[in-house]
């Protein structure tokens, strides 16, 4: 019943407009695209940059629209996933009735109500998680998960679509700064130095522990503190800040009720030709074989999401250190997004090494599912 009712405030013809435009072909651009075009931020290329994405975006929104519609074993009935189907059809609308972009006004107003629509979308990968929760309270909890692979292979779709459309707005917002920081484009840093981004990802890792736990285990970083290369900082910051978080639960648990001191995390930063690497090494004890296919999947954490069914959406930006398993996966749709990927390779009874590599060439095309 939840899904008719939603289709009270949505007009019919909006609803045949969305599978219209849901049909459309997207169009994809690399880091490089979006560095070299953002690096004159005119007038003029701001108009071009505006007019594509008045294109682009319902394309991408509708495409997302359309597949909240048919999730199997009812994940479109959740509430939780209805609430984030009509942000989606919200935003879709919002993009659809704007006027045609001709001058710079049009310009500033289209480019804020692009910013309105980020924010509304901010709660989308909790609320889609609570969703997520609320269809496994339903499921018969000996069911076998490989059964979900359905659900995996869409939130991956779903969630990397995510990506490219935060990534596609943001960038065109923060073409609009006037004085923007020495060496950016936009969200893209020309010359971000990993080593840097490491140290403070993982200081914000070690805080969240340390509040969590009392202590907190080391972390040692070796690399070249003078090699830089483009790329966006909060994306990369996202995927260590994930995999530290990661390697400091499992030491400080394996290590907590131990007279041993805790050894320290390292951090390895490898520039190579074609990819940047990242390792992350711990030893927290590792991850049983038979466990690690599931590392990557939506619906292996038993931890507690910030958002409960209760909560209010406004609360929750805290980070945990377990979070709602959802860090893993969407760390890896990051590295891909750019061409890169994230590989996890364990050895029980010792430890886990964290391997992200990051493509340093910047054409790839974004995967546009």
């Amino acid at each position: 019943m939840a899904a008719k009712k939603l289709y009270e405030s949505f007009s019919k013809s909006l609803i045949d407009e969305v599978h219209r435009w849901s049909a459309m072909k997207q169009t994809g651009v690399s880091l490089r695209y979006m560095m070299e075009f953002g690096s004159r931020p005119t007038e003029r290329n701001l108009l071009i940059s505006a007019q594509f994405l008045h294109k682009e975006l319902p394309i991408r929104i509708a495409r997302r629209a359309i597949e909240l519609e048919s999730l199997p074993y009812g994940l479109s009935e959740k509430p939780a996933v209805l609430k984030v189907r009509d942000w989606y059809l919200d935003s879709f609308r919002d993009l659809r009735t704007f006027p045609e972009i001709r001058e710079t006004n049009d310009e500033l107003d289209f480019t804020q109500m692009i910013k309105m629509i980020k924010v509304r979308h901010n709660n989308v990968v909790p609320m889609m998680a609570l969703g997520v929760q609320q269809l496994k309270k339903g499921l018969n909890p000996k069911m076998d998960y490989d059964y979900l692979d359905e659900i995996h292979q869409f939130l991956d779709r779903f969630y990397m679509s995510r990506i490219g459309i935060r990534m596609l707005i943001g960038q065109h917002v923060a073409l609009h700064d006037p004085n923007p920081p020495p060496d950016c484009v936009g969200y893209i840093h020309t010359k971000m130095s990993p080593m840097e981004v490491a140290r403070n990802a993982s200081e914000d890792a070690r805080s969240i522990c340390l509040r969590e736990y009392g202590s907190t285990p080391d972390i040692n970083i070796y690399g070249d503190t003078n090699f830089t290369f483009p790329y966006v900082p909060t994306h990369l910051h996202l995927m260590v800040f994930e995999l530290v978080k990661n390697s400091l639960r499992a030491v400080q648990e394996r290590f907590m009720d131990s007279d041993k001191v805790a050894p320290p995390i390292r951090i390895i930063v490898a520039d190579g030709i074609e990819d940047v690497t990242i390792k992350v090494s711990d030893e927290g004890g590792g991850i049983p074989r038979s466990g690690l296919p599931r590392i990557f999947t939506y619906l292996y954490s038993t931890a507690k999401n910030p958002l409960d069914e209760q909560s209010d959406l406004g609360t929750a930006n805290v980070a945990t250190m377990a979070g709602y398993g959802f860090g893993l996966p969407i760390s890896r749709l990051y590295a891909q997004y750019f061409g890169g990927d994230l590989q996890i390779i364990s050895m029980e009874g010792y430890g886990t090494d964290a391997y992200l590599h990051l493509s340093r060439l910047g054409d790839s095309q974004e995967p546009l599912p």
